[in-house]
């Protein structure tokens, strides 16, 4: 009976220890979270799952995502599987010129070699030289097998692809146009971009095109810009220079057989005063989109010297966004409030030493969808300002004012005018030390 008895206290004395031991193995797969002296974190990364370890890769630069590669069997594997390949962006630069870090030669050589056919969602970042264009463009010619979805080309500093051989830029876009046959969206400023491309890029992706931002591509015509509108009636966003855009343009954005359009961007830029002569696009072209497309976002950028201005706004325009980059005229300004009714956001970066409370005031009177507002290097009083956001009232869910923009008065100070500006906001605001736009 003793032994018994003393044989059941060492078993239950046992237990416990055999716990805490089975509970420490247990952690050490995430590693140890009990502090002990001398315990070690161990992780089995091995053992992750499958879609965990994907993920990771996908956040990994390539070079990283390369080295994780060679860490076991697995990872290879996983490195190899086309669900990584589909999204895939080049940096291209030249180490002694650029800050980007580029991809490395004989990695994008495996890339094309092993996983062309994978890439759908595809983007090309370079620098400023000529070189890095070039090798974009090489890699470009390569993907003869792909079914690309969306493309990019990304400068970070110009002139980058405007100084290559416009017949080799050509060349690899054609490659890739004919070959994808399904590409949805094309991002492809400050490009020798051509008509005769465009019409490579319609005869092939008409049906799926719906994407095209091509801002800055001096070599193409009203008449290209027109044959990409004629065919692909699913562009839904659209991005171009002023100077193609054209009645004929906006009208057949408006066809039956044309979606709704979402977004038209349009930059407006004049490098030397003087040189250019702005034509006037008709207000019944102008009637003709909004009516086929209610909600569409006509989104203006300008970049002009104020005797530029003279042929916008002279009548009713649908614009929705407006941003001044270069200083506007007063009588620009009474303009937008005359004949910008669509208007939601107005960005005014620079204007003169007059004050602009009459300007604010009819804006906030006819601009009843005003919803944001920016002013840098203008003149307002606080008076004229407190006026204008009275009116709007809590509908300006956005208003960043430079504090050197509002004047004091008589009637009001800077203290005053933030606790005046709060109340009929419905919320506290301060003006801005810097631009937030």
């Amino acid at each position: 009976m003793m032994k018994r008895a003393r044989q059941k206290a060492v078993v239950e004395n046992e237990a416990p220890q055999t716990s805490q031991k089975s509970k420490k193995q247990k952690t050490c797969l995430y590693g140890s979270v009990s502090g002990e002296s001398g315990s070690q974190p161990s992780v089995d990364w091995e053992s992750l799952p499958h879609h965990v370890i994907l993920r990771i890769f996908q956040f990994l630069p390539l070079v990283d995502r390369a080295r994780a590669s060679s860490v076991c069997r697995r990872w290879n594997e996983i490195f190899h599987i086309p669900d990584l390949w589909r999204r895939f962006e080049f940096e291209l630069s030249q180490p002694a010129t650029s800050y980007l870090k580029s991809t490395h030669p004989d990695l994008i050589q495996q890339i094309i070699k092993r996983h062309a056919d994978h890439l759908q969602y595809v983007s090309f970042k370079v620098d400023s030289s000529t070189e890095s264009a070039e090798a974009a463009c090489n890699i470009l010619s390569q993907l003869v097998n792909c079914s690309i979805k969306t493309l990019g080309l990304i400068s970070t500093a110009k002139p980058s692809f405007m100084n290559m051989s416009k017949a080799h830029f050509a060349s690899a876009l054609t490659v890739v146009f004919v070959n994808s046959k399904s590409l949805s969206s094309i991002k492809i400023d400050d490009t020798p971009l051509d008509d005769p491309s465009l019409k490579v890029l319609v005869a092939n992706n008409s049906d799926t095109l719906k994407l095209l931002k091509m801002s800055s591509c001096p070599h193409v015509s009203p008449a290209g810009i027109l044959c990409v509108a004629d065919q692909c009636h699913g562009l839904k966003e659209l991005a171009l220079n002023y100077y193609i855009l054209s009645d004929e343009l906006l009208l057949a954005l408006s066809s039956e057989k044309h979606v709704d359009l979402e977004h038209l961007r349009i930059d407006v830029v004049s490098e030397n005063p003087g040189q250019v002569e702005f034509h006037t696009i008709k207000k019944q072209s102008w009637d003709a989109l909004v009516k086929h497309s209610p909600k569409v976002n006509i989104v203006m950028y300008f970049f002009l010297y104020e005797e530029e201005f003279d042929a916008f706004f002279r009548e009713e325009t649908p614009v929705t966004h407006l941003y001044f980059g270069r200083a506007v005229s007063k009588a620009m300004l009474g303009r937008i409030g005359m004949n910008c009714p669509r208007l939601i956001e107005l960005v005014v970066c620079a204007n003169g030493l007059q004050p602009l409370d009459d300007e604010l005031i009819r804006i906030a009177e006819r601009c009843k969808n005003l919803t944001a507002m920016g002013l840098g290097e203008c003149e307002v009083t606080c008076r004229g300002f407190i006026e204008f956001v009275k009116m709007c009232g809590g509908r300006l869910t956005q208003l960043s004012i430079m504090e050197e923009v509002l004047i004091p008065d008589n009637d009001y100070s800077l203290d005053r005018l933030h606790l005046e500006v709060s109340k009929h906001l419905g919320r506290m605001w301060f003006p801005d030390m810097m631009p937030t736009w």
